[in-house]
């Protein structure tokens, strides 16, 4: 007679011990199911910390539950010969166990990727066993809230549904009104630090690995060594206590100064004022709930001001929801968008970080090291140069899924396809994030040194981002000039003379020539 009542499924990035999938569990009928993936995408590898970020969270859960007495059938990167499962293996391995556990009822909660879940729900729909499906509470809009929103909209803006969301759960209302008199505090928080750079900077917490995390970061070390950035510079949370202990900090040492400085970059400097708890959130080792109240008892307490608050509140609240809510609405066609026929590979210094051009170095040099780089290094310095030398939205998507430590295909997608590469013509931003280097100059101090010039699109010392966002308007101008947003930008690109033209033309097309021949592996001695 079969004794097992549930074999409840618990994804890798669904590690709250308290939310639906956990919260009932029966040690003496119950039984956990978890397994250990990796996935590569083409043209290169996942980070190495990435992979210890997961299997050491996922295994601080099982010896978590198997102290409380709990069964749990666990699949170890390092249990057997080969590599550990893909999400592409993992349903038949989930089949396969059933089918041995003989449980009465397989228990899932909504996963974070449309593929992943798709394949789960059909290896169970043979097989005769119930199926219990758990809504992930984790989100503060479900599914079909957002659906719910989008519907009848011509267009899809965040900054409403970032209100409705405000106004839902009570968060910054005084009444029915903002706090502060604004509903956004965006223009406030566009600061650049200046030639005097970000002074005495707030240290960020540093976890160290316990025996459950070395032992993956060596196993991570031996096996995957080749993969980017390296596994002994871990230092991550893992844990609902660690994570709790990285908000606290954030809230009292980062948050009154966030707003400010948010968008600023300082070559050196890739933390600054920055909450860094994306990891956290997105593993559910951390309820989004708690970070709200605690910064807005900041502002009620006079610790941060409006500003600071309001700007990672509509992260959380607003940003996040909103990302999530477009995936789930448009998948699975969103994936195959390409509204601006972009086709190239990435020049693989996304995946080594050697270049000579100082900002994407310096952006490269943190992304290699902490798994992290800040959002407007991922927008305006690596997401706009691949947007401007015509990378393949879903190809940037694989890197950035592979490389951030906080990625998930649910967060990754809108906002690398999407927001990043425009590759979904609008759906999640009006316009393009199209900027020369001008831009990155106002915001940093990358190009005080770097070889190149951001005033120059042509010759030897022209920035290549200058160039390629002049060749963008000019390759892109019958179909994007007629954007609003996009008006000031291309009355300059018609004051260009068409020779000038032809010569940001062949200096783009000598530019891309020379990447594709420095960093073809092909090529390499």
């Amino acid at each position: 007679m079969n004794t097992l009542r549930r074999l409840i499924v618990v994804q890798a990035d669904q590690l709250d011990r308290n939310g639906p999938l956990l919260s009932d569990i029966d040690p003496a009928r119950d039984a956990v199911w978890m397994a250990e993936t990796v996935n590569q995408p083409a043209g290169g590898a996942p980070h190495q910390q990435r992979l210890v970020l997961y299997w050491s969270a996922m295994r601080h859960l099982r010896d978590a539950l198997r102290q409380q007495g709990v069964a749990v059938h666990y699949h170890a990167a390092d249990a057997g010969p080969g590599a550990a499962l893909t999400d592409t293996t993992l349903p038949g391995q989930l089949a396969e166990d059933l089918a041995a556990l003989g449980p009465a009822s397989v228990v899932m909660m909504e996963a974070g990727d449309w593929s992943l879940e798709q394949a789960l729900l059909e290896c169970i729909e043979p097989l005769d066993v119930a199926l219990e499906w758990h809504r992930d509470r984790h989100f503060m809009a479900s599914r079909e809230a957002f659906q719910e929103w989008a519907s009848n909209r011509k267009s899809l803006t965040m900054e409403y549904f970032y209100r409705s969301m405000r106004k839902r759960h009570d968060v910054l209302m005084d009444g029915g009104q903002p706090r502060g008199g604004a509903w956004n505090f965006d223009k406030d928080n566009r600061a650049a630090f200046g030639a005097g750079g970000p002074g005495d900077l707030p240290g960020h917490p540093v976890f160290e690995p316990d025996a459950t995390t070395q032992a993956v970061i060596a196993l991570v070390a031996e096996r995957y060594g080749h993969f980017p950035g390296r596994a002994a510079d871990f230092d991550q949370p893992v844990t609902p206590a660690q994570a709790e202990t990285a908000l606290d900090d954030f809230i009292r040492h980062r948050l009154p100064a966030f707003g400010t400085w948010q968008d600023a970059i300082w070559v050196g400097e890739p933390l600054l004022y920055h909450a860094r708890l994306s990891t956290s959130l997105n593993l559910h080792l951390l309820d989004p709930r708690r970070c709200l109240a605690r910064a807005e008892a900041a502002l009620d307490a006079g610790a941060a001001p409006i500003n600071a608050v309001e700007g990672f509140v509509r992260q959380i609240l607003g940003w996040r929801e909103f990302i999530r809510g477009v995936y789930w609405l448009r998948m699975p066609g969103y994936a195959e968008l390409n509204a601006l026929d972009h086709q190239a590979e990435l020049p693989t210094f996304f995946w080594d970080g050697q270049t000579d051009m100082a900002c994407v170095a310096d952006a490269m040099a943190a992304l290699l090291r902490h798994g992290y780089a800040h959002h407007i290094q991922r927008l305006m310095v690596l997401g706009l140069f691949a947007q401007l030398y015509g990378v393949h939205p879903y190809r940037f998507h694989e890197w950035h899924a592979a490389l951030y430590l906080d990625a998930a295909d649910w967060v990754s997608l809108p906002n690398a396809l999407g927001m990043s590469q425009f590759g979904d013509g609008g759906v999640v931003g009006t316009k393009p994030y199209c900027a020369s280097g001008a831009y990155i100059d106002r915001m940093s101090n990358a190009c005080s040194q770097c070889r190149f010039n951001p005033r120059e699109a042509v010759g030897e010392t022209a920035c290549p981002f200058t160039t390629l966002y002049w060749e963008f308007l000019d390759r892109h101008e019958a179909q994007l000039a007629g954007n609003r947003r996009l008006q000031f930008q291309f009355r300059n690109l018609q004051r260009k003379s068409e020779d000038q033209r032809a010569a940001i033309r062949a200096q783009a097309e000598s530019l891309r020539s020379r990447m594709g021949a420095e960093h073809d592996p092909a090529t390499k001695g």
